[in-house]
Parts: C-alpha cells; structure tokens; sequence
C-alpha cells in the first residue's frame, strides 16, 4: 500500500511553491491543479509499482475569483492523493484573497488478484479462486491483497463476486476454535510463564484477541497463536 505519509510530506513540500506568474483568471485554475497534481505523481511513481492516473474535475461555476498573480495548491487536512478526493488552491497575491477546493479522482493500476468466480461466504479461498491482473488499487479504501500467500487459504468475510479485486477487508483468517471450546493457555508475566487451560468465550482465529474464561471464573484476554494456544500477559 502507499505511503501516504510520503505522499503528504512532498505535496507539503510542493505546495510551499506558488504558481507565479501572469494573473491567473478562474479558467486556468484546472490546468495549475494538473500541473501540480503531474509534479506530485511523477514523484510518487518512482517510488511505487503502480500507473499513476489522474483527472481533475471542475469548479462550483457559481464562484466569481478574482484574478490572482500566485495560486498556491495544497493538500487540505486529512485528504490524500489517492480515489476521489479534492486539492485546495488559494490565491496569495491577489486583489482578493480566496481559498477554494478542486474535486480530483487519482487512479493507482498495479497487479492485484481478482475473483475468477463467485465465493460464498465462509468458504476457503484457493489458489483457483483468483488471477492476477491490473486493477485500480484507489477504486476503494480497502487495501488490496497483493501476494497471495496473504489470502490462499483465508476465509470469505461475506459473499464474493466474481471480477471483484482481493481486499483485506474480504478475508478474514480461519477459525482454529469455536465458542466454548476448551483451550490450551500460555500465561506469561514477569520471570515467569504458566500453562493452563480455559474456557473460549467467542470463536478464535490466528492473530485475534480472543477472552477466555478460566477454572477460577477469571476473564483474561490473549491473542491466538498458530496451533491454537492462546498467549497471555499479566
């Protein structure tokens, strides 16, 4: 997945430079915002496997700018390079002082695996399930799954389309327990590691924070491991 905070700092770094030059009428704000926005990506992409695309949409025709002689574009807070999404511009040299905001979509292609068929949800994903193609990682704000050592024999979290690209919020790791199971306990604290057995108060899978319940009625919390055990700190 990209680095947005790279992507953030050098759109900073950019930013600090205003577009001088001739006064600029409210027709040429879209060309600056594509020609800032080009400085930004071709950066980006010596950085990142992916074919960076972007578009820039038009301003609210209602507004009337003033002609300014320097047009700074910036990121706004909290927006990112990346979908759809928007780019302040605001004139610092001008009769009238203005701020406005420009709607962009950016488009990332890069490899991906995509659905061969439809999955049902719960199932086993297989190497079968998916090939690789190039797909728009920005389309959505789920990152994508590229290596398929992250997702070959991972669970459907709901029904699956086929066409669709792997997610990481489309799998989810199998289940090793389920509710009220009696499992193995690893609890660890300082100078000192005990084993047990609890009670499983929810179904548990590798990597999750599960509770359990033990002998003595307490509840304590652990993260489960690949074989099952859950490990614990106190």
């Amino acid at each position: 997945m990209p680095s947005f905070p790279f992507i953030r700092s050098l759109a900073a770094a950019l930013g600090c430079m205003a577009l001088a030059g001739p006064a600029l009428a409210q027709e040429d704000l879209g060309s600056v915002g594509q020609r800032w926005l080009n400085d930004v990506l071709q950066a980006q992409s010596a950085t990142l496997p992916l074919r960076m695309e972007v578009s820039v949409g038009a301003l609210d025709p209602r507004l009337r700018l003033a002609p300014c002689n320097h047009v700074e574009p910036y990121l706004p807070t909290g927006a990112r390079l990346w979908g759809r999404t928007r780019l302040g511009l605001r004139c610092m040299d001008g009769a009238t002082r203005w701020n406005v905001f420009l709607p962009i979509t950016v488009k990332a292609f890069g490899p991906a695996w995509v659905l061969a068929g439809n999955v049902a949800s719960g199932a086993v994903l297989t190497e079968q399930d998916a090939v690789e193609a190039e797909v728009d990682w920005a389309a959505e704000t789920a990152p994508v799954v590229a290596n398929p050592q992250a997702w070959v024999g991972q669970v459907a979290a709901r029904h699956l389309v086929a066409g669709q690209a792997l997610r990481q919020n489309m799998v989810r790791p199998p289940e090793v327990f389920r509710a009220g199971t009696s499992v193995r306990v690893v609890v660890q604290g300082p100078g000192y590691s005990v084993t047990s057995s609890g009670q499983a108060m929810s179904a548990g899978a590798v990597g999750q924070n599960v509770r359990i319940r033990m002998a003595n009625g307490r509840v304590i919390a652990g993260i489960v491991s690949d074989d099952g055990t859950v490990e614990a700190t106190l």
